[in-house]
């Protein structure tokens, strides 16, 4: 079988953010699956938290420049590239004046969400597709870890569904407790609107404010697998995760103790 080829669609990497379940095994896992020989790309948002000098981002000018709309607002899509030189990895960032400068991740210190980090998630998505389209990179499996991916599901099923890049990609959602405690607003599903994507794929977010809950099984039903990612996840999303009829690999500890596992779910998936 020829090496697969994965990518990474993360909230959150160490060493540009603070540790966090997230980021250590995002750190982590694509270094330990592209020792197993596999082709990976990981993408993270470019959050305004992050120090560009003292990683090492820069701009790469040939697939910066898009206009995404959102909302019927253009958004200027900036990407940028640092590398993780231990681990033989580049790390590809989605940036955005309107979205990503601020100082914080998806909170304020005081830990006030931030009410536009619905449009911030579907930028965020929607700026990994269309860069890895302009990359000619066609990847097996898409591993998604954090609520802010739980978008792409929706958008390789439907709206990317006939492109070459993405028609064959298996899609996976890797969960952690992660919960946001705001809602999205009751406009979510008008703002995700795209070609190919109908009122009938977004039915289940217009059922008024959506929730985590509520967003984590919408990205599920997306999903053509989901694995556990952390011991302690919210009940009522692995309640659903293992009833959901979908492949799922239950937690199965650290990155050293769960690669074999995972790597064999990307190979069956």
């Amino acid at each position: 079988m020829s090496t697969k080829k994965i990518l990474y669609i993360t909230q959150e990497i160490t060493p540009y953010l603070p540790e966090s379940p997230i980021s250590v095994n995002c750190r982590y896992l694509p270094q330990a699956i592209q020792e197993k020989g596999k082709e990976i790309r990981t993408f993270m948002p470019k959050f305004g938290n992050i120090n560009e000098r003292r990683n090492q981002l820069h701009e790469v000018i040939r697939l910066s420049g898009m206009n995404l709309i959102i909302d019927d607002t253009d958004h200027p899509l900036i990407i940028k590239v640092a590398s993780i030189q231990a681990a033989r990895m580049q790390i590809y960032f989605i940036d955005n004046e309107d979205f990503f400068k601020r100082k914080a991740t998806t909170a304020t210190d005081e830990g006030v969400e931030f009410a536009d980090n619905d449009e911030r998630s579907i930028f965020y998505i929607r700026g990994v597709l269309e860069t890895i389209k302009k990359l000619r990179w066609i990847p097996d499996v898409i591993d998604c870890h954090g609520w802010m991916t739980a978008l792409t599901g929706l958008y390789i099923k439907k709206a990317y569904a006939d492109d070459p890049c993405f028609k064959n990609s298996k899609i996976v959602y890797s969960l952690y407790n992660d919960d946001f405690k705001q809602p999205f607003s009751a406009n979510f599903a008008n703002k995700l609107k795209f070609d190919g994507i109908k009122d009938a794929d977004v039915a289940d977010l217009t059922k008024g404010e959506v929730s985590y809950e509520a967003l984590c099984k919408f990205a599920m039903q997306y999903a053509d697998g989901i694995i556990q990612s952390e011991e302690t996840i919210n009940p009522t999303v692995l309640e659903y995760a293992n009833a959901s009829g979908k492949k799922f690999l239950p937690y199965q500890g650290d990155v050293a103790a769960s690669v074999d596992a995972i790597n064999n779910f990307y190979d069956n998936i």
